[in-house]
């Protein structure tokens, strides 16, 4: 895989290579928080009485290397800090790192050996001149052998960020976006309604959360279309208001974004009446309207409510059906309509939606999903990183040829948590993730990025052949700051 010689993926292993004094214990502790370095000097204080007891050194490796074994085998980043001249054991932290799929790297520290020799010798504790020249002599071969071992890269002690594998090549492809600019439409999906001042405010603060990302230049505003609040973003009992009224809410909040769910459930509702409730939203809402559909996936919720949850091929019928009966709903007359699952004698709904065709978003990634995506849908959306969008608008592009249909529009949906600099960045994902989980994987799972690394990773998506991103803030509590810097990374998409 290409590495960014500022950008490593988390995790990843980086191993640093040099001389005594060539500065790796420096850099590496500019860059990376100390949690995340196993340095041999540390470890030998640990197990010695300091860091220069030479005679603990065979104890203080052998316990680097089993902290070593544990860290690669848990998939966190580890930054190796020792000389790196021993061949065998580079080879096997690399074996380590592929066992476990972990990107691993060698940081060559080629400093000049007169500049280390004047360093050691500002030194306190001066590595002895024969070891010194010994090491010197040795580098000069293991800077010759690194190129075969394998690596992923071999960069040169500069600026290093260890980031989600969404924002490698982001730095590259904000700086696309900078010379030539591509358009993408941004919505903001709300997906909680918890905030410090409690329910009593609920209404108050959406109007404010709504006002403001209309102002920040969003295209449109959606919600999850539950009942209860979902175990991936909080628990059953949080406050959670019906997608539908919310949306009608909304509609009188704001003058100009699109209003809709991220996704219907295909399940909750008679098919019918979901028509009339888009209609009526739409005429409402001055022709803002957008209708999702989705299969309905949480069982639990049907179980609470009562409702029955079909099996999947059943509920892939009642999806088929309700993609065929809305349109119909939606135009003129009152003809019958006669499904698979679906019978409804007379489809009159006036008013009439106020656009001449409602959009249609189907929710999903799968093949069934998006094959009935390309048949009756506007609108297919999709996850994943930007190969994952890629692939399904281009079977989304096929599928559509193949039907002699328009091709329809792709849209993604993701958590993202974005800060104004790396060190916001960190500090957001320090206070918002669980006590008990890895920093960078909250950070990877939120896609926790600067302003830079999200304009990169939103070029990246509408290469990919996305034409609109949704955007769950995961920091959009009381707090509407994230409004703003969001904003910076809509603008760059103007």
């Amino acid at each position: 895989m290409e590495l960014s010689e500022r950008n490593l993926p988390a995790p990843c292993v980086v191993v640093l290579v040099g001389p005594g004094a060539a500065g790796k214990s420096s850099w590496a502790a500019e860059r990376f928080t100390a949690d995340v370095i196993v340095s041999s000097d540390r470890l030998r204080a640990l197990v010695g009485s300091g860091e220069d007891d030479l005679a603990a050194s065979v104890d203080a490796f052998a316990l680097l290397e089993e902290v070593i074994r544990q860290r690669i085998g848990r998939r966190l980043t580890t930054v190796i800090d020792t000389l790196g001249l021993d061949r065998d054991r580079r080879l096997n932290w690399l074996a380590l790192a592929r066992e476990h799929g972990i990107p691993c790297v060698a940081v060559a520290f080629d400093t000049p050996a007169a500049e280390c020799r004047r360093r050691n010798r500002e030194r306190i504790k001066r590595i002895p001149a024969d070891a010194l020249s010994a090491q010197l002599k040795t580098w000069a071969r293991v800077k010759k052998e690194l190129p075969e071992e394998g690596y992923d890269g071999i960069l040169r002690p500069g600026a290093v960020r260890v980031v989600p594998e969404a924002f490698v090549a982001a730095e590259a492809a904000a700086q696309r976006q900078e010379e030539a600019p591509a358009s993408l439409r941004f919505g903001l999906q709300l997906s909680s309604y918890t905030h410090k001042a409690g329910r009593k405010t609920t209404g108050e603060w959406i109007r404010q959360v709504a006002v403001k990302a209309e102002a920040a230049g969003f295209d449109g505003i959606y919600v999850m279309d539950h009942f209860r609040q979902i175990p991936q973003v909080g628990r059953a009992w949080d406050d959670f208001l019906e997608s539908w009224t919310t949306l009608a809410y909304l509609a009188a909040c704001t003058e100009r974004v699109r209003l809709g769910t991220l996704v219907t459930g295909i399940t909750y509702r008679n098919v019918a009446h979901l028509g009339k409730i888009a209609a009526t939203l739409d005429v409402l809402s001055g022709g803002r309207a957008v209708c999702g559909l989705g299969l309905a996936w949480f069982e639990a919720e049907h179980k609470a409510y009562g409702w029955d949850f079909p099996p999947v091929n059943d509920r892939y019928a009642l999806l088929e059906d309700a993609l065929q009966l809305l349109p119909v709903l939606w135009g003129p007359g009152n003809k019958p309509f006669h499904g698979k699952v679906l019978d409804v004698p007379d489809t009159t709904c006036y008013p009439r939606p106020l656009q001449e065709k409602l959009p249609l978003l189907v929710g999903g990634s799968g093949p069934r999903t998006l094959r009935l995506a390309a048949r009756y849908a506007d609108a297919a959306n999709v996850f994943g990183d930007a190969t994952k969008v890629r692939q399904k608008a281009d079977y989304l592009r096929a599928e559509s040829a193949r039907l002699d249909r328009p091709t329809i529009a792709v849209t993604h949906l993701s958590t993202t948590l974005v800060g104004k600099d790396h060190q916001h960045v960190d500090d957001l994902v320090n206070r918002l993730r669980p006590r008990n989980q890895d920093p960078a994987r909250y950070a990877a799972s939120v896609n926790a990025g600067t302003i830079t690394d999200q304009v990169g990773r939103f070029r990246e998506l509408a290469e990919a052949g996305a034409t609109e991103v949704m955007l769950s803030l995961p920091n959009l509590d009381d707090d509407l700051d994230p409004l703003d810097t969001i904003a910076e990374v809509i603008s760059a998409f103007r």
